[in-house]
């Protein structure tokens, strides 16, 4: 399918009850809106902005109903869901004392066995986790957006002096469905929108205070919201910090300048804390160090333009398709372009009154602070180019600009009225407030509504975890397997490790650390959560058995341990494989650089204390690699035992397994390092073999 194929599937009648509203309501907004606004003019300030705010976080819970169908559906979203839970236990990492807790978007450092971290900044998270506390986390979003009608009312009076393109404004930020779902999804953008927003207002408000305290106040509110938005999303911080130290920071008297500055600075020592816990570095960053252990080749995850730029695992398709002559300027133009395509839409629902944000910033009187913002619009354009993955998606848009949508609403609402004031036969203010509003409205309808549908429809067109079902099917204790990093994120508490008492969750594993999840946790009750992610069933929840006990050989695959602990000169990934002596049809494929020899370092769970027969099962072939596997325990650089294997000698690729080596072990975890100089072989399993079984523990039953 083309490019413009694809975006005419995008226009059509409205997929839906809510997109059919929408098209009633820009009708009636084009007919009657003029004499309304006319007379909602005498209405008081504050009731009317209250009920705006309302409006729009009415609408965002609305998203989350029907669009969302209940709860984060992106993988980032239920990270951040999870990492929030965490935050409002008190833990700024995540315990993973056993199996079953580690895997992608989690940071799992060889110096920190027992816990994982999130790969996200703690700005939203830790606002995120209020709502945790209350019991109502999917509430948050909807206040945000509350409060973004709020401050970007605020921003438009301080930008224009006029309170008609102040409720413009305010009221395109309610029509905005990019915004509607920023502020229903437990993304950060929303958040972020809110704080550079509040940052730049508040900057303002400072310096037309006239009381010294008024103006030491908002400064302080101003630097606040500016290190919040930095330990929410640096780049944006960065943009928006720019956009302050220029326009406002020489307004400001040297006071007012250094308590900004105090402001600021919490948030980014809390940042920095947070990301020195995850990573064990003061300026280390948790994303970098995250791709650094999880993808490939090195450096792929990295701010900047050159070779190597690129992660081939989480961004392969895309990387291989934009990306394959490196990353530079050229390519970071067609990015921002592919990222600027969709934000046309997200700006008001419909690309042509997107054109109106340069007309705000450059026309008519008054125009340094409008210039401001759009210099702003311009800042994160540029601050996000040096980033190489687009980030677009339905219904999120071009979720990297979407920080800077409220900037836009005041300048396209300035633009609108200062063009229908100039016209050659002048418009009033209250028509072509009316007039804007309802293209937006309809906009939603026949546009931008698809994208929101397919949203709603994507990955079975539900949450992959939802605890109806799971109180439906009469399960509230035990352990609950998850095969899906969104569904463990969503379910899993750090602090519920009692299956006798509440429910524990551990990812699905389809190997025996699942049995061992069951047998540490005391053996409770046992059931699946079953998601089909093409929707064609309902998810269920069903029983689990593990028998025997202890299995007369373990098994535990390879690829269950990405994210690496720890790699160098290459990367592994897990990926399907065709071969049917591969088990469950999947391996670890490890990657060489070229010219490199890598080495990539993984966990192997051991049951018990003893002495144990340990084979890995490989996958090679004929152009794969001449690779050690070595095994060591935590703590001690000595190996325990080496194995070797070189290309099988035909074409085709194989399963080995390789000579079995006998160990004294400590129950707990080992090491495995793998040393290898090409790409083309994998990991399969381990298999663990007791030389004499260890007894059961007295009491013990097979479940």
């Amino acid at each position: 399918m083309s490019f413009w194929q694809a975006r005419l599937r995008m226009f059509g009648a409205p997929p839906d009850a809510v997109a059919w509203v929408a098209l009633l309501l820009g009708v009636a907004v084009a007919l009657f809106g003029p004499s309304v606004a006319r007379r909602l003019g005498r209405v008081a300030r504050g009731p009317a902005l209250a009920a705006a705010s309302l409006a729009a976080a009415a609408l965002s819970h609305g998203v989350v109903g029907w669009y969302l169908r209940g709860g984060p559906r992106i993988v980032d979203a239920t990270t951040y869901w999870l990492q929030a839970r965490s935050l409002a236990h008190g833990l700024v990492t995540i315990p993973a004392g056993d199996v079953g807790v580690r895997g992608r978007f989690l940071l799992s450092p060889l110096d920190a066995p027992d816990r994982v971290a999130s790969l996200f900044p703690p700005g939203w998270p830790a606002l995120l986790a209020t709502g945790f506390v209350l019991r109502i986390p999917m509430l948050i979003g909807p206040a945000l957006a509350a409060a973004l009608v709020v401050a970007t009312w605020s921003l438009a009076r301080r930008v224009t002096g006029r309170d008609d393109a102040a409720w413009l404004a305010a009221l395109l930020s309610v029509a905005c469905a990019t915004l509607r779902y920023h502020t229903a999804d437990t993304m950060s953008h929303g958040l972020a929108a809110l704080l550079g927003t509040s940052a730049l207002a508040l900057g303002w408000r400072a310096t037309d205070a006239r009381e010294p305290r008024a103006r030491a106040l908002s400064a302080a509110a101003c630097g606040l919201a500016l290190g919040w938005l930095f330990a929410t999303r640096p780049v944006s911080g960065a943009a928006f910090g720019l956009m302050l130290v220029v326009a406002i920071a020489p307004r400001l008297a040297r006071r007012d300048r250094l308590v900004a500055a105090l402001g600021a600075a919490v948030p980014i020592a809390l940042l920095l804390l947070e990301q020195r816990a995850a990573t064990g570095a003061w300026l280390a960053s948790s994303q970098s160090a995250y791709y650094a252990a999880s993808d490939g080749p090195a450096g792929c995850f990295r701010y900047g333009f050159g070779a190597g730029i690129g992660c081939l695992h989480e961004h392969g398709d895309f990387v291989r398709t934009r990306l394959a002559s490196g990353y530079g300027p050229l390519a970071a133009l067609l990015v921002t372009l592919r990222r600027l395509e969709p934000h046309l839409l997200d700006v008001a629902n419909l690309e042509p009154l997107a054109l109106l944000v340069p007309v705000g910033a450059l026309l008519g009187p008054r125009s340094a602070r409008a210039r401001t913002l759009g210099a702003a619009v311009a800042a994160i354009a540029l601050a996000y180019a040096p980033f190489y993955f687009d980030g677009n998606y339905p219904g999120g848009g071009a979720r990297f600009f979407a920080d800077v949508l409220p900037l836009e609403h005041v300048l396209v609402a300035r633009a609108a009225l200062l063009l229908a004031e100039r016209a050659s036969r002048p418009i009033g203010a209250a028509r072509a407030g009316a007039g804007l509003l309802a293209l937006s409205l309809v906009g939603f309808a026949l546009h931008g509504s698809h994208g929101l549908a397919l949203l709603r429809d994507r990955d079975g067109g539900r949450p992959y975890f939802e605890p109806e079902v799971v109180a439906r099917a009469g399960v509230s204790r035990g352990l609950l397997l998850l095969d899906s990093d969104h569904g463990f994120a969503l379910a899993h508490d750090p602090l519920a490790d009692d299956p006798s008492r509440a429910l524990v969750v551990r990812r699905a594993s389809a190997d025996d650390r699942e049995r061992l999840a069951w047998r540490a946790l005391g053996r409770p009750p046992t059931f699946r959560y079953a998601f089909d992610p093409t929707g064609a069933r309902a998810p269920e929840v069903t029983p689990a058995s593990f028998a025997p006990l202890d299995p007369a050989v373990w098994r535990f695959e390879a690829e269950v341990e990405w994210p690496a602990r720890a790699q160098r000169g290459g990367w592994a990934e897990p990926v399907y494989t065709p071969l049917a002596c591969a088990s469950g049809g999947r391996a670890l494929a490890l990657h060489a650089e070229r010219g490199a020899t890598a080495r990539v370092t993984i966990g192997l769970p051991v049951p018990d204390a003893g002495r144990w027969r340990v084979t890995p099962v490989v996958l090679t072939d004929g152009a794969g690699a001449h690779a050690e596997v070595s095994l060591r325990t935590p703590g001690d650089p000595a190996p325990r035992a080496r194995w070797t294997w070189a290309p099988a000698p035909a074409p085709d690729a194989r399963c080995a397994p390789l000579p079995a080596a006998e160990l004294e072990l400590p129950a707990g975890e080992a090491l495995i390092d793998v040393d290898f100089d090409a790409s083309g072989s994998a990991l399969d399993a381990f298999l663990l073999e007791p030389s004499a079984p260890p007894s059961a523990p007295a009491g013990a039953q097979d479940h």
